[in-house]
């Protein structure tokens, strides 16, 4: 049975997400920085809503997967807690300087998470030298699927690495295609790649409820100028849940 996940942080996006349909959340916060750790009261409201399955994503920071001992320190303190806080389990990875799994600090987080986490590699496995390699190391490690884009800039992209993926995984471990996953192109991708689930952030742009904006006063590089943002929408979740059941 093919799985929908979506990745959203807000109170009002995890609501939508599971309102519309999604199986599992990936709860994170920084969407336009690729996702960052969400805070615990965050972890704690999903979890708190019982209605479907919840993973945190476990990343301290923007940029490439390589991890000072700190780092993995915090991440790992970030786990526990996530788990603590009710969490289903985690998204993670880790890499090494020449592009291969970091298999110490991967097994420092499944263990961190314990044995009953559903846990995810996420796309840092889109940047390993070799992904079949990866993916072996990672079946070993003991994580239940793969978060890729086929190493390309889109799933549907990068479908035809997926697809061999997920035959040498003979099902060993669930590979969820995602990137530029939407209900136009869902269909497609799943055909393409007969991957166990999709994974998408399903937004479109909400304007704010200000009556008033400043238009001056800039919050951050990623912030409008107008109050807008990105949210969650109900009818592109619920339109790639109605697919998913094909």
């Amino acid at each position: 049975m093919k799985t929908l996940e979506i990745c959203t942080g807000d109170p009002e996006g995890i609501l939508t997400a599971f309102a519309a349909g999604a199986d599992r959340i990936e709860l994170c916060s920084g969407l336009a920085e690729g996702g960052l750790t969400p805070s615990i009261a965050a972890v704690r409201f999903a979890s708190g809503l019982k209605q479907g399955t919840v993973n945190v994503l476990i990343r301290p920071r923007a940029g490439d997967f390589v991890y000072t001992p700190a780092e993995v320190r915090i991440m790992t303190d970030d786990i526990r807690a996530a788990m603590k806080a009710g969490a289903s389990g985690i998204a993670v990875g880790a890499l090494t300087p020449d592009g291969r799994v970091d298999e110490e600090a991967c097994r420092i987080f499944i263990e961190a998470a314990g044995p009953v986490a559903d846990s995810t590699f996420h796309r840092a496995f889109d940047v390993t030298r070799d992904p079949y390699e990866a993916l072996e190391t990672i079946i070993g490690l003991g994580f239940r699927r793969i978060l890729t884009s086929g190493q390309a800039a889109s799933a549907l992209e990068g479908a035809q690495l997926i697809a061999r993926l997920r035959k040498q995984a003979a099902g060993r471990i669930e590979i969820m295609a995602g990137a530029g996953v939407c209900p136009e192109n869902g269909a497609e991708i799943l055909r393409l790649t007969d991957a166990d689930a999709l994974h998408a952030s399903a937004r479109s742009l909400k304007k704010s409820s200000m009556a008033t904006v400043a238009t001056e006063a800039s919050m951050g590089s990623a912030d409008a100028s107008d109050g807008s943002r990105m949210a969650t929408d109900y009818d592109k979740v619920n339109k790639l849940h109605n697919l998913i059941l094909l």
